[in-house]
């Protein structure tokens, strides 16, 4: 296991989010790729297309701030009232909350203030037996992981290699002090996969259908706790949920407006080519390494649930989707926003279109491809087959969906490198993970 350079059974409508951050639907593919401006100027400056960049960042985490404090309701609310209707709601919140961050990732690749902090939030896979109880005989721990069975709701103190740590106040200073324990990138304490997992529990079904099961109960108090330590378990997803609001209101002040000494005004006032190179490297780290990598070819090639981004809840489908979204966003100079507003603005599809209408047009096509190509596993996961049953070694059809998907991220990558060469820049090396494809 390892950290990504970094795991709803529908996708939820970017409209309707906002009504209690709940609901499902399918989102048309095409419709989402081409959404950028209608409106061409050729006249259009560097500088103009990096503010919008800058206001698409600041949009998309400010909304993943604040499905964030939703998530952190609703978990207080399933702590308060441990029934199922309470836990399926936290869930719900949770899988909502997913659709402005994983739209926010690429903003990692080439803005080291995202890259460094993306850690704390989003670090997959995890070792579940470090933070909760496991079913042995299902779990699969990175080799010589010695925080691996720890299990720090259990335990008031937990021993890693010669260290004795104190951790009988959970508190969310020290969940972040604890992840990566012992310099191992499994021991995963904080973000959104470990609140994921204790929402969900671990998913026992392999490649079979199925996500996660843990029962409501393992929150009740007296004798109607199951699987002990109800009250530890209910404090550690209270401050994971609240360490996740604590972190995002950091990143969303980085990119506010009107802020002095700030990552937006450092970029802001940096030459625009550079603010166009960080844009264009960002797209295409994304969408080759890490997206067509890390989260789909080494998934695939081993047929591996572990290599699952949304493991526990079966949401890859939708998080891979949103990942491919959030490149278009940025290609697109638009964001649709949680509350069903939309900005838009200066653009790299402007700027394309401004300079070879027709190399342009091809370009765009492959944005279009790409989410075609997510929205088949999107389908795929609706119709039954999440991506865990997708990458199953016997199941040529979903291998093939997942295999069109890293071929149209390729494709598309290719044409990022074409559109930095409209923009005038060259040698562009978006990250491959160290993948060949």
């Amino acid at each position: 296991m390892e950290h990504s350079m970094t795991r709803m059974k529908k996708v939820l409508p970017i409209l309707a989010i906002s009504a209690v951050l709940a609901g499902c639907g399918q989102n048309d593919a095409q419709d989402i790729s081409t959404s950028q401006s209608s409106q061409i100027n050729p006249s259009i400056s560097h500088e103009a297309i990096v503010e919008q960049y800058a206001n698409v960042a600041h949009a998309t985490f400010e909304d993943a701030l604040l499905t964030a404090r939703a998530l952190h309701t609703s978990i207080s609310t399933l702590i308060k009232s441990p029934t199922e209707a309470n836990l399926d709601a936290a869930k719900a919140a949770w899988i909502a909350a997913r659709v402005p961050y994983q739209q926010s990732e690429v903003f990692r690749f080439g803005n080291a203030v995202v890259d460094d902090w993306e850690g704390q939030l989003n670090a997959w896979p995890l070792d579940e037996g470090l933070i909760d109880y496991v079913d042995n005989s299902a779990y699969q721990a990175e080799l010589g992981n010695a925080g691996a069975a720890a299990n720090i709701i259990a335990n008031l103190e937990i021993q890693v290699g010669n260290d004795m740590i104190d951790t009988s106040h959970l508190a969310p200073s020290l969940l972040a002090n604890l992840n990566e324990l012992g310099g191992s990138e499994a021991n995963v304490t904080t973000g959104y996969h470990a609140i994921e997992f204790l929402l969900w529990g671990q998913d026992l079904n392999g490649t079979e259908p199925g996500a996660g099961n843990r029962p409501a109960s393992d929150y009740a108090t007296g004798d109607d706790c199951t699987n002990g330590h109800c009250e530890r378990r209910a404090q550690y997803l209270t401050a994971a949920a609240e360490l996740l609001v604590i972190d995002l209101e950091t990143m969303e002040a980085q990119w506010r407006s009107g802020q002095d000494d700030n990552y937006r005004q450092t970029l802001l006032s940096e030459p625009a080519e550079q603010g166009l190179r960080k844009m264009l490297f960002g797209m295409g780290s994304l969408a080759l390494g890490e997206l067509a990598g890390e989260r789909m070819k080494v998934a695939l090639e081993a047929n591996s649930t572990e290599d699952e981004h949304d493991c526990f809840s079966d949401n890859t489908h939708n998080s891979h989707f949103y990942n491919a979204l959030g490149i278009n966003n940025v290609y697109s100079g638009s964001y649709t926003r949680v509350d069903g507003t939309q900005i838009s603005g200066p653009s790299l599809a402007d700027l394309a279109a401004a300079e070879n209408p027709e190399q342009a047009s091809a370009i765009s096509s492959k944005f279009v491809r790409t989410q075609a190509a997510l929205q088949a596993m999107v389908n795929a996961a609706e119709q039954g087959q999440a991506f865990d049953q997708l990458i199953a070694a016997n199941n040529k059809e979903g291998n093939a969906i997942v295999e069109q998907a890293i071929s149209a991220l390729v494709e598309e990558t290719a044409a990022i490198e074409q559109l930095a060469a409209l923009a005038g820049i060259n040698n562009l090396s978006p990250d491959t993970a160290d993948h060949t494809f």
